[in-house]
């Protein structure tokens, strides 16, 4: 058979060529998937034996030189994935995800290097938003680490709510995959790829998103879908124009983004709802939820965007960033967000608990009273 029969022969078995291709690549990404997770599993037990039965006991003095001399018998048989020090961030790994459930499911989408990004975090609940958002997102090892140096976690409202509610907000993501916009938006948004310079107009921005718009999705978060810009809304006999228009996947939401070059003022409050009623009215389709707004600011003052209670209108003010100031700056600023915020939401709290204390000891002292008119 000469070359142009085989190469006809191929050409007519175009399909089956390109059938046992895929079949090919689907079972290799399945076996790898299978070993990926078994030697993920196979490394957090490791540490956990360590760690109970080494640096857990009475044997704990002598711990450093247990763990070292079992390294050099294992890399000796096994080599050098079990070093000292790999045996050591295996502890690691069993210490700060103690459960093996919870390890078995991660370990369905997350590598054993996407594990080493996220072991060393100091804080449980950022450590479990990093593992639950990289599982539900699927971000590779790369895509994790850039997460992780812009300060993500810190700049989502999850990071600024009290402990109990953050957990349950993780628990359900992890046992529902149930995002949330807390856990979805973000504060503030990093546009440094933007290449502004100190003075722009609010159509250069709109127009250096658009140029740039793969990267600004990839900041706004994997599941948004860009939907239009400048979208005509028209309400009687007047015109308005919403900036961006997106839709989240996973919330089920029109997200509509109006930009803005100074600080945040009152009156874009009323705007935004205008535009979010409307897109309700004529754009939201049946099983999605209601739309949601963010509107990005150079600037913002925390308190009067607390008195407007813009949250119960779904709308979302974040500052935006052209130029990122220096790690240790924005970490300074994020922190302090975080503290200022959390403090404010514990004293409603308290106040919200002082109210109903109030409220049932009027309650009590009514109930006491005698009732009816007899003597």
């Amino acid at each position: 058979m000469s070359e142009n029969d085989d190469l006809q022969i191929i050409q007519s078995d175009a399909g089956l060529v390109a059938d046992v291709r895929a079949m090919i690549a689907q079972t290799r990404e399945g076996v790898a998937r299978t070993v990926n997770a078994g030697m993920t599993l196979l490394y957090w037990r490791v540490g956990k034996r360590i760690q109970t039965e080494v640096l857990g006991n009475e044997r704990a003095e002598y711990g450093d030189e247990i763990v070292a001399t079992l390294s050099r018998q294992l890399v000796e048989e096994f080599g050098t994935g079990f070093s000292e020090k790999s045996l050591r961030r295996m502890v690691q790994f069993a210490a700060v995800f103690p459960e093996a459930e919870i390890v078995a499911t991660l370990s369905r989408q997350l590598s054993w290097s996407h594990f080493k990004e996220i072991i060393p975090l100091k804080d449980d609940i950022q450590r479990d938003f990093y593992a639950e958002m990289c599982r539900v997102e699927r971000w590779s090892v790369r895509t994790l680490r850039k997460k992780i140096d812009s300060m993500l976690y810190e700049r989502t409202a999850i990071s600024k709510k009290p402990e109990e509610v953050a957990r349950a907000e993780l628990a359900a993501l992890r046992s529902e995959d149930q995002l949330t916009p807390d856990l979805v938006f973000r504060d503030p948004y990093i546009l440094d790829f933007l290449g502004l310079k100190d003075r722009y107009l609010e159509k250069d921005l709109e127009d250096a998103i658009l140029r740039e718009l793969e990267t600004f999705l990839l900041e706004l978060g994997s599941s948004f879908a860009f939907l239009g810009r400048q979208t005509r809304i028209q309400i009687d006999s007047d015109d308005f124009y919403l900036d961006l228009l997106f839709y989240h996947r996973s919330l089920k939401r029109l997200i509509a983004i109006d930009l803005k070059l100074g600080d945040f003022k009152a009156e874009y409050k009323g705007q935004m709802e205008l535009y979010l009623r409307w897109l309700a009215k004529h754009e939201q389709q049946p099983g999605e939820d209601s739309p949601l707004g963010i509107i990005l600011c150079a600037g913002k003052k925390t308190e009067q965007i607390e008195l407007l209670e813009l949250d119960q209108s779904g709308i979302h003010v974040a500052e935006y960033l052209t130029a990122l100031p220096p790690r240790e700056l924005l970490q300074q600023k994020l922190h302090a967000a975080i503290e200022i915020s959390r403090a404010r939401l514990e004293a409603k709290d308290d106040s919200d608990r002082q109210s109903v204390v109030r409220k049932s000891r009027i309650t009590a002292d009514d109930d006491s009273k005698p009732k009816g008119g007899g003597k």
